[in-house]
C-alpha cells in the first residue's frame, strides 16, 4: 500500500508532497523525472520488502533500469495484486524480484491495457510508456484504491489524496458539486468539490499524451455486464461455488504479505465470514472491533465470532474525550465534505489495529454484491424504475392513507416503502432508497439543477434489461460503494499506515455473484440469502439473522450530547458556509427543533451541514 502523485507541465513541491502523503507510505519515498513528467512514490512495504522499491523502471528487454534514459516503462503503483504469482506462470514472465510491481510491468509490456482483466487485486497504477510517449493510469474494478487528478488543458497533476493536490496549487470550489453532495450525501461519479479536479472512476483507465496533453478516459470493467449474463447454477451449486471462491479470495489476501495480517470484526456476517475463513490460513489471527455504550454496540456479537475461532481479540472503546479531540481531524483527512459518520469508528479501530500489525481484512462489498440492505426488499417485488403513471397514481393514494411505520425493520415498513417508492420518478426513487437526509425537504436546499447530471447517468441503467433490484444494486456498486464506503475505509486505514484488504471484492466474486438470480439475494423480507446460508456453516446462529451492521454509531445521541457544542460552533453562525446550500432559517429551525423532523433524519441533516462546514474551514479558513 502506498501513496502516489505526479505531474505533467507543473513543478511539484516535493517537500509538501512528502508531508501530505507520508502516512500512506512511511517506509520509503522516491521520485522519477523525465520529459516534463514527474512521478513520486511513498511506500508502505508489505510484499518483497527488499526489492519492491518504486518508481520501478525496466528497459526494452524488461531488465531493471537504473537510469531514467534507459527506461522503456516506469511504474508507480498503490495497491496489491493477489494473483500476480499465478499470472507469472500463466504468461511465463521472467521476473527478477518477488514484487507484484515488477509483474505489472511485464504484463503491461506483453498485454497492454488488456492486462487489467487478469488482475485480482486493488490498485491505482501509473505507467509511463516511453515507446508511445504517454502515461497510462488505471483503477481496480470496485475503486478500492483512489486516484484524483487536476486537468486544465495545460497541466496535469494527480495524487492518491485530495489534500495533497490542494496543497500543490490553488483550487476553486465547484458549487454544483457541493449541491449534489448535500442532496445525495456523497460526490457523484468522478466529481469532487473542486473545479477541474476529478476522481478517475472505478474500473476505468486514462491515457495522457505527453506530446499534446490530450486526455482520454475509458471504462474497462462494468458490473452491469455480469448482471446481463444470468447463471443457470442451482442454489446449492451457487453455495458451493461461492464458498470455494471466498476461500481462494481470503487465502490470497492472507498469504500475499510478508507481514502479519489481521481482521476487522463488526458484528455482522460479512466480516464474520472473512474472519472465520482467515483463521484457516492464519492460526494466530488478531481481530479488532469497536465498542461504545448503547444499542449500536457490536462488541458482544463480535466476541461470539472471536471466541468461536479463538482469535487474539481486541475491543476498542470510543470515549467522549477521544471524540471531542479528534472529530475535526477525522473529517478533515478526507479532503472533501464526508457525510458517512461510520468514518469515526473506522478511524479508531484502524488506529488500534496499527499498534499490532500493518495489514487488515474487512467485509467491505458484501452488502452491494450479495444484497444486504433492507431497502433492497421492496425492489425484489417491483420495478420502480419502470412504473407507469397509473401505478404511481394508485401508489400515491395508498401511501396517503397508510400510517407511517414505527419500526424500520418491520414487514409493514416494506409495504409502506413499496407504496412510497412506486409513486416517485426514477431519480427520486434512487435518492429516496439511498441517502434520505433531506427527502421531503428538498425545497430548503439551494441549487435544484445540480442533479441534472445525475439523472442523465441513470438512463443507461433504465434502458438495461434488468430487474429493479439489479438496477438498484448496480447503482449502489457504482455510487455508494465507490463514492462513500471504499473512500471511508481507504482514508481511515491509511491515516494510520494500515493496509485494508477486501476479500468480498475479489475478481471472481464480482464476476460470479451478479449472474445469480434475485431470489438468491432477497427472498420475502430476508436479505443476503445466499451469504446467510453460507454463514450457517461457520458462524454462531445468534449472528446470522441479526440486522445489518458495519461499525455503526449512535449519531442521534452524539449530535445532541457529546458533539453538540462543537457542531453548534460550526453550523450556527450566520456566515457559516453550509448556509449557502441549506436555507439558513430551516437549518436553525432543525437545530432548535422548531420543525417536526424525526430524530434520525434531523441528525443526518445536521451531520451533513457539519461535515460540509468542517471541510470548508479546514481547506479555506486556516487562519
Amino acid at each position: 500500500m502506498c501513496g502516489i502523485a505526479g505531474s505533467i507541465n507543473h513543478h511539484l513541491d516535493i517537500s509538501q508532497l512528502t508531508k501530505d502523503l507520508w502516512h500512506r507510505g512511511p517506509d520509503e519515498q522516491a521520485t522519477s523525472q523525465r520529459n516534463g513528467l514527474l512521478l513520486h512514490h511513498h511506500r508502505l512495504a508489505i510484499v518483497d520488502i527488499a526489492s519492491g522499491k518504486q518508481p520501478m523502471k525496466v528497459n526494452s528487454s524488461l531488465e531493471m533500469a537504473e537510469r531514467e534514459e534507459d527506461a522503456a516503462f516506469t511504474i508507480i503503483f498503490n495497491g496489491e495484486i493477489y494473483n500476480h504469482q499465478e499470472l507469472r506462470q500463466k504468461y511465463q514472465l521472467q521476473c527478477k524480484t518477488g514484487s507484484d510491481t515488477e509483474t505489472l510491468l511485464h504484463l503491461y509490456a506483453k498485454l497492454g491495457k488488456q492486462m487489467l482483466l487478469e488482475l485480482d487485486g486493488m490498485f491505482a497504477l501509473v505507467i509511463h510508456d516511453q515507446r508511445k510517449n504517454e502515461v497510462f493510469i488505471a483503477r481496480d474494478r470496485a475503486g478500492k484504491k483512489p486516484i484524483y487528478y487536476y486537468f486544465d488543458g495545460n497541466r496535469f497533476l494527480f495524487s492518491s489524496e485530495l489534500n495533497a493536490l490542494r496543497n500543490q496549487l490553488p483550487l476553486e470550489i465547484e458549487e454544483s458539486h457541493i449541491q449534489q453532495f448535500v442532496r445525495m450525501g456523497y460526490f457523484f461519479k468522478a466529481n469532487t468539490p473542486y473545479r477541474n479536479v476529478h476522481e478517475l472512476p472505478a474500473g476505468s483507465f486514462a491515457l495522457v499524451s505527453l506530446h499534446n496533453l490530450e486526455l482520454k478516459i475509458e471504462r474497462w470493467w462494468n458490473i452491469l455486464t455480469y448482471y446481463s449474463k444470468p447463471s443457470s447454477d442451482s442454489f446449492e451449486e451457487a453455495l458451493a461455488k461461492t464458498d470455494q471462491i471466498l476461500h481462494t479470495a481470503v487465502k490470497r489476501r492472507v498469504e500475499s504479505s510478508d507481514l502479519e495480517v489481521g481482521s476487522f470484526l463488526s458484528g455482522g456476517i460479512d466480516s464474520g465470514l472473512v474472519t472465520a475463513i482467515a483463521k484457516t490460513y492464519n492460526n494466530s489471527l488478531k481481530t479488532f472491533t469497536v465498542s461504545f455504550a448503547g444499542e449500536y454496540d457490536e462488541a458482544p456479537l463480535a466476541k461470539l465470532v472471536a471466541d468461536r475461532f479463538h482469535t487474539q481479540h481486541h475491543e476498542i472503546k470510543i470515549s467522549f474525550t477521544n471524540l471531542q479531540d479528534d472529530i475535526v481531524k477525522i473529517l478533515s483527512n478526507y479532503g472533501e465534505p464526508f457525510f458517512d459518520s461510520s468514518a469515526i469508528p473506522s478511524y479508531y479501530v484502524s488506529q488500534a489495529a496499527k499498534q499490532h500489525l500493518t495489514v487488515i481484512l474487512n467485509g467491505d462489498g458484501g452488502d452491494e454484491i450479495f444484497g444486504g440492505y433492507r431497502r433492497y426488499v421492496p425492489f425484489a417485488f417491483f420495478d420502480f424504475f419502470k412504473s407507469n403513471s397509473i401505478t404511481k397514481k394508485l401508489a400515491g393514494m395508498a401511501h396517503g392513507m397508510l400510517p407511517k411505520p414505527n419500526n424500520k425493520k418491520s414487514k409493514y415498513n416494506y409495504l409502506y416503502r413499496l407504496a412510497d417508492l412506486a409513486r416517485k420518478d426514477s431519480l427520486d426513487v434512487y435518492l429516496a432508497a439511498t441517502v434520505d437526509s433531506f427527502e421531503g425537504y428538498e425545497n430548503y436546499l439551494q441549487g435544484g439543477q445540480s442533479l441534472v447530471e445525475v439523472e442523465a447517468s441513470f438512463r443507461d441503467i433504465n434502458s438495461a434489461h434488468l430487474s429493479g433490484l439489479q438496477k438498484l444494486m448496480c447503482l449502489d456498486f457504482d455510487n455508494i460503494l465507490a463514492g462513500d464506503l471504499l473512500v471511508k475505509m481507504d482514508i481511515a486505514t491509511m491515516a494510520h499506515s494500515l493496509e485494508g484488504r477486501s476479500p468480498l471484492l475479489a475478481k471472481e466474486l464480482l464476476e460470479y455473484i451478479p449472474t445469480l438470480p434475485d431470489s438468491f439475494k432477497i427472498h420475502k423480507s430476508q436479505t443476503k440469502v445466499l451469504l446467510r446460508k453460507l454463514a450457517e456453516r461457520y458462524l454462531p446462529a445468534e449472528l446470522i439473522h441479526q440486522p445489518k451492521r458495519g461499525f455503526e454509531i449512535p449519531l442521534k445521541k452524539w449530535v445532541d450530547n457529546e458533539l453538540k457544542p462543537i457542531i453548534a460552533d460550526y453550523i450556527l453562525p450566520a456566515n457559516a458556509y453550509c448556509k449557502n446550500f441549506i436555507t439558513p432559517k430551516f437549518l436553525d429551525d432543525v437545530w432548535y427543533r422548531r420543525v417536526n423532523v424525526g430524530d434520525e433524519k434531523r441528525a443526518k441533516m445536521i451531520w451533513t451541514a457539519f461535515a460540509l462546514e468542517v471541510w470548508y474551514r479546514s481547506c479555506f479558513c486556516r487562519s
